[in-house]
């Protein structure tokens, strides 16, 4: 990790504007105007590392990535779904989609997580896996008895017990109940612990090394400098406060 050198803009306030979609409808908007009539030689808006967070290696892999951006929620959260999979004597393919189906809740986006995550991960990762990190987001909805899933208490809680999903929910639910691959992206949402009931037990990304390694294509350049479809979204987790 490179750690010796120098911080970007240095000797000036670097003023952090908030992601737009963070911000609308919080009723606590930045007043983007303030921030603008700020400027001068000595006020400009943050571009490159943030010294508020650990420094990223030059090559960044995945476990970097849990260990120096997810917050800890997240990080608990994917590694103990992986390891109760792995637990269970489910193959790599299941375990590595409990892994990574929330990533992009780590530290990029909430809202259709499950899509985002799909493709934050689809260059690196068998296709299968990428399939069932984008269908656990509409399965985790619909109840399926047979298999001793159903809809999660906690959700009546977050959501409120008459919450509806919209159509397009819906509609790729019923898509996945007939794929070939329906069992994977179920299997995610039965090994994902809903309301995070085991945060008791802290989980090591250390730990993971070798089942990583075996399953997740890193990149020679490091994850944000491959030019892959998905590289722009790393860049974003390595440089969560950049202007532009």
């Amino acid at each position: 990790m490179s750690n010796n050198r120098p911080w970007p803009q240095a000797g000036r306030t670097r003023m952090i504007a908030r992601s737009p979609l963070g911000n609308i409808g919080t009723g606590d908007e930045w007043d983007e105007d303030a921030m603008l009539a700020r400027m001068d030689d000595n006020h400009v808006f943050m571009m490159g590392d943030n010294p508020a967070l650990p420094r990223m290696p030059d090559k960044p892999s995945l476990l970097d990535f849990f260990k120096y951006r997810f917050n800890k929620i997240a990080v608990n959260h994917l590694l103990g779904a992986c390891q109760r999979a792995i637990d269970d004597g489910q193959n790599d393919t299941v375990a590595m989609a409990c892994l990574l189906h929330d990533i992009s809740n780590g530290c990029l986006i909430r809202p259709d997580h499950g899509y985002w995550s799909a493709q934050i991960v689809a260059p690196y990762v068998n296709e299968e896996v990428t399939w069932a990190v984008k269908y656990h987001q509409p399965l985790r909805y619909i109840a399926d008895p047979a298999v001793g899933y159903e809809y999660p208490p906690s959700y009546r809680k977050f959501f409120g017990a008459d919450y509806q999903p919209p159509e397009y929910i819906m509609r790729d639910a019923e898509f996945a109940k007939n794929h070939q691959w329906y069992m994977t992206a179920r299997l995610v949402t039965l090994y994902d612990h809903y309301f995070f009931a085991d945060t008791a037990k802290q989980y090591n990304p250390d730990d993971f090394t070798d089942f990583v390694g075996r399953n997740f294509r890193q990149p020679p350049e490091g994850l944000g400098f491959d030019d892959s479809p998905a590289s722009h979204m790393w860049r974003t987790m390595i440089w969560p406060n950049n202007f532009l």
